[in-house]
């Protein structure tokens, strides 16, 4: 349990530090930054506090999906944003295409690397993931689409608020699956027991 706890909490302030590193390299974010991003530029508030903002009200989606909420949802909304905004504090901002492209991707292989962390603790979906699960148990809809309309949406409506769109963009669209993918198996924690299986141990 100390490892799946350890693993999750590593996970998700390191995910937050990925994101910010992408941020900082200014070529162009995931789309859910992207949104957090545009209302960030409109509202004056942090992109990490609008983060945590984002991931409560997501939650609160979750509660017409008839979804329950896991100890990881719960500290996805609370440390990934929280990393964002104190790793925009000490990270540099270049203006040299070099080092941005070196941030995005140091950016999208950190995110990787945290996802396998954090999925791999077993704690429940994030509130992003958990809405488009939770949409696809409710309506039948499949995944890619739950997930393509979902985060279509975000896109737009964040450009349109003036979050950056960009060659960034397409980076993490096309490289984070297949980097999560190498990451889950060399990362996960063994997966918990049913308490029924526990039960039966004792």
């Amino acid at each position: 349990m100390a490892s799946r706890i350890t693993r999750l909490f590593v996970g998700l302030v390191l995910y937050g530090v990925g994101c910010a590193f992408t941020i900082a390299a200014g070529l162009g974010v995931d789309p859910w930054t992207v949104f957090a991003e545009g209302v960030s530029r409109v509202t004056g508030i942090g992109i990490g506090w609008v983060t945590n903002i984002i991931g409560l009200c997501v939650l609160l989606l979750w509660i017409p999906l008839r979804q329950k909420p896991g100890v990881g949802t719960i500290a996805n909304i609370l440390l990934v944003g929280t990393s964002i905004q104190f790793a925009l504090g000490v990270l540099p901002h270049p203006d040299v295409l070099w080092l941005q492209v070196l941030m995005l991707v140091a950016g999208v292989v950190i995110v990787a690397f945290a996802s396998g962390l954090y999925i791999g603790a077993h704690f429940g979906p994030g509130p992003r993931d958990g809405l488009m699960t939770g949409m696809h148990a409710r309506f039948g809809w499949p995944i890619w689409a739950c997930r393509l309309s979902v985060e279509g949406s975000v896109l737009v409506l964040g450009w349109l608020l003036g979050g950056t769109v960009g060659i960034g963009t397409v980076v993490f669209a096309l490289g984070i699956g297949p980097l999560v993918h190498i990451a889950m198996p060399l990362l996960a924690a063994p997966k918990p027991a049913p308490r029924a299986t526990r039960a039966a141990r004792v």
